[in-house]
């Protein structure tokens, strides 16, 4: 009862918005006594992801039907993993080389993403790119707001963090979502410089496929596409690191 409620009049109750952040070691070979080496992973109410849980089914199948999903990110997705992230560019790669093609790729990854993203500029995006309104962007604004927050090391709480208000919750099937379509810009800025990309959560592939001869030139379009995105994570509170 309390789900249909919350969804209908577009409120999430306050008592579903205290996370436990809790923080893991990324990969068991890295230094555990640098802070830079662990991800934070929200620890939520049980009754708060079944509603999450709700939206996500019926933002996603909305999504789906208008043909709004990003269509090169392959995480969070159903039928989509790190495999079909490889396998796309591998297989693009190999086919420009049978054309006698030379492909040149531009790894880009986002630091902190998650918790970096700005909720005005989520809210906005959601209402112009992807027509989301009324009591749907009034319950996704609620969920963003008032959260608190108490982080979890060895067995001890810190004391709670009031009002959140940057980034969305990782750990939460929704907060994957509304990342996916925070960060659909990128594929945007990509095609208008005719250049192909895929992702994997914050994990980007950029890269073109040109005879030998006119790698320098690519090679700049390349650059100039990673400028552009550069920007464009900086208007958005977002960290591009490329290699």
């Amino acid at each position: 009862m309390m789900m249909m409620t919350s969804l209908q009049e577009g409120c999430l109750p306050v008592t579903q918005k205290t996370a436990i952040v809790t923080s893991l070691l990324k990969k068991a070979s890295l230094d555990p006594h640098d802070l830079k080496n662990y991800r934070p992973v929200s620890n939520l109410s049980f009754v708060s992801k079944l509603v999450k849980r709700v939206a996500v089914k019926q933002l996603t199948d909305y999504l789906e039907s208008h043909h709004l999903m990003p269509l090169l990110q392959s995480a969070y997705r159903r039928h989509h993993s790190t495999e079909t992230a490889l396998l796309k560019v591998l297989s693009d790669v190999l086919t420009a080389a049978d054309d006698k093609k030379v492909t040149l790729l531009a790894l880009l990854y986002l630091s902190a993403a998650f918790d970096c993203i700005d909720h005005d500029i989520l809210l906005s995006t959601l209402q112009s790119r992807f027509g989301l309104y009324g009591i749907v962007l009034a319950w996704i604004r609620s969920f963003l707001s008032d959260r608190v927050q108490r982080v979890c090391f060895s067995d001890c709480l810190s004391a709670v963090l009031l009002c959140v208000i940057y980034g969305v919750p990782q750990g939460s099937v929704l907060g994957a979502l509304l990342f996916l379509l925070y960060t659909a810009e990128v594929f945007a800025i990509i095609e208008a410089i005719q250049l192909t990309g895929h992702s994997y959560a914050d994990d980007t592939q950029v890269y073109i496929s040109v005879p030998v001869g006119e790698t320098q030139h690519a090679s700049a379009r390349l650059a100039e596409c990673v400028q552009h995105l550069d920007r464009w994570m900086a208007h958005s509170r977002l960290k591009l690191n490329a290699d």
